[in-house]
C-alpha cells in the first residue's frame, strides 16, 4: 500500500504530500482532513504514491460526513466574512482588493487573500472582522501572479491558465527561456493575465537541456570552431566562421 498522499487542499489550489499512517488505503478522489497551513483543512486525494521519508505530516482521518457538512456551512460562512469584510473596506477607504476568504475546518481561523500597491494598515479592519466572526482573523497580501491563480481566465490559446488548472508553486521565469527558444521578445505577446511572463515560457525550457546538445562539428580549414548558437529544441550546434575565410556554417 502506498503510503504517500498527494492532497489539494482546495479546488485548483496547492498540492502537498502527506503521510497516510490511518492504516485504511487512500485513493484517488477520497476525502481526507489534513493540518494546512492555517489549520485543519479538506482536501482530496489526486493520487498515491512511496517515500521512505517520514517527515511529511500526516493525514488527521478520512473525512466523515459530519466534516463535509461542516465544509459545506464553512462555504457561507466564507461568503458572509467576504461581503462583510469588503463593506468595511469601502468605509475605512482603504486602498487593497479582497480576493478570495478561506476558513478552517473548525473555524478557529479565518484568511482573507488581497492585493494592493504597497503596505496597508489594516489593523483597525482586523479589529473590525474580529468583534464580527469572534475567531482568530488573518491577512494575507499576495502578488499578481497568485492572484491569477484565484480568480483564473483564458489564456491566448484557448484554454484555461496554466495556473489555474496545474500548477501547484511558482518558478521564476525569465527572457533568457525565450531566448533560447528562438521567440520572438514582444514582452506583450509573452506576458499572460497578471502582467507577468507566461508561466508556458518554461514548459519547453530544459534545465539541463545543454549537457544534451551533441557538440561535434565539423571544422573548416582545421580552425578551432566557435560556438555561435545552441537550439535546446533539436538539439543543433552551429559553428560560427570567419567570413573572410570563405567558409560556410556546418552543423550537425
Amino acid at each position: 500500500m502506498n503510503n504517500i498522499v498527494h492532497v489539494r487542499v482546495r479546488p485548483f489550489g496547492k498540492v502537498y504530500r502527506y503521510l497516510n499512517n490511518l492504516g485504511i488505503e487512500l485513493k484517488k478522489g477520497d476525502f481526507v482532513v489534513v493540518e494546512g497551513d492555517f489549520g485543519l483543512t479538506l482536501g482530496y486525494v489526486l493520487k498515491t504514491s512511496s517515500d521512505t521519508e517520514n517527515s511529511f505530516k500526516p493525514v488527521m482521518r478520512k473525512a466523515t460526513q459530519e466534516d463535509m457538512e461542516a465544509f459545506q456551512k464553512n462555504l457561507s460562512l466564507e461568503k458572509e466574512a467576504w461581503n462583510f469584510c469588503l463593506q468595511r473596506i469601502n468605509e475605512r477607504q482603504l486602498p487593497m482588493k479582497l480576493l478570495v476568504v478561506e476558513s478552517a475546518l473548525d473555524r478557529k481561523r479565518i484568511i482573507f487573500y488581497f492585493t494592493a500597491e504597497g503596505r496597508i494598515d489594516f489593523r483597525e479592519l482586523v479589529k473590525d472582522l474580529a468583534a464580527k466572526f469572534k475567531t482568530r482573523i488573518e491577512m494575507r497580501q499576495i502578488g499578481v501572479r497568485d492572484e491569477a491563480k484565484f480568480l483564473g481566465g483564458i489564456g491566448v490559446c484557448g484554454f484555461e491558465t496554466c495556473c489555474k488548472t496545474f500548477i501547484s508553486f511558482f518558478k521564476p521565469i525569465s527572457l533568457k527561456m525565450a531566448k533560447d527558444q528562438e521567440i520572438v521578445l514582444n514582452v506583450s505577446k509573452l506576458s499572460g493575465l497578471c502582467g507577468r511572463l507566461k508561466c508556458c515560457l518554461r514548459h519547453e525550457y530544459y534545465d539541463e537541456a545543454e549537457d544534451t546538445v551533441d557538440e561535434e562539428i565539423i571544422a573548416q580549414e582545421e580552425k578551432e570552431p566557435e560556438i555561435k548558437k545552441l537550439s535546446f529544441i533539436i538539439k543543433e550546434a552551429e559553428e560560427l566562421i570567419d567570413e573572410s575565410s570563405g567558409g560556410k556554417d556546418e552543423s550537425k
